[in-house]
């Protein structure tokens, strides 16, 4: 982990910050001196958080609200929290297809509007986590790949209406990254040893990733490093979307 304090003096707010990639970049931002809020439904034991429901009226705007009450400012918003249904579309009800919707497109879209006039004060920015199934889905995960695809359009779209006020927006693609949920799912399969096989074959390093890789990614795209990148959606992947199937 870097010892550089690329963030000090600086406040992020990190949604599904609790688990996985949210809480590895949480971790690296704060070893690099930012203040970090984590905002998810339960306590966060490890970092100061705000319990939130975003399926809430206003539950957006109360949590920036209450990181602005708390800390005077906002410099970096990183929008991490998500889920996925898998179902195929004739069988997906409407209520399953607007949930996937409201958490992994709406709450993004509300956090982040109400995120802009600190963002424009700080000349802050804002990471969006995508997925590469928001370029090319895996089967049964319509919605997914639908709300993932609409938040690479709106992490564009922010870019362009508000760089000229300093503002910059970008977005990471994760492949396969070993978060506790996949973990979970793969030691949970009676096959499991050739799944884990199987998938590092789709992988030129032939290995999936960790959520620390996909973390400094992250706090790249939130650094002063990344001054001149703004409206990007980068893949981190460790090829996957490279490599073409075997016939």
């Amino acid at each position: 982990m870097a010892d550089r304090k690329r963030f000090e003096g600086r406040v992020a707010l990190v949604t599904g910050g609790r688990t996985g990639i949210g809480r590895a970049a949480a971790r690296r931002l704060l070893s690099e001196g930012a203040e970090v809020i984590t905002v998810q439904r339960s306590e966060d034991s490890e970092f100061e958080c705000i319990q939130a429901d975003f399926s809430q009226p206003g539950a957006a705007e109360m949590v920036i609200n209450e990181v602005i009450q708390r800390t005077g400012r906002l410099d970096i918003l990183i929008n991490n929290a998500g889920m996925m249904t898998e179902s195929g579309i004739e069988s997906m009800s409407v209520s399953d297809w607007e949930k996937n919707i409201s958490v992994n497109l709406t709450t993004p879209f509300l956090l982040i509007r109400a995120a802009l006039p600190h963002l424009r004060k700080t000349g802050g920015c804002i990471v969006n986590t995508g997925s590469i199934e928001g370029i090319s889905p895996n089967p049964m995960h319509a919605a997914y790949s639908a709300t993932k695809a609409g938040l690479h359009g709106l992490t564009r779209s922010v870019a362009v209406d508000h760089g000229h006020e300093g503002i910059r927006c970008n977005a990471v693609a994760p492949g396969w990254i070993d978060t506790e949920l996949n973990v979970n799912m793969i030691d949970n399969l009676p096959n499991a040893d050739t799944f884990k096989d199987d998938i590092k074959k789709i992988h030129p390093i032939r290995r999936t990733g960790t959520p620390e890789e996909a973390a400094a990614l992250i706090c790249f795209l939130a650094s002063d490093d990344a001054s001149f990148i703004t409206g990007q959606v980068y893949t981190v992947d460790g090829g996957r979307m490279t490599q073409l199937s075997m016939p």
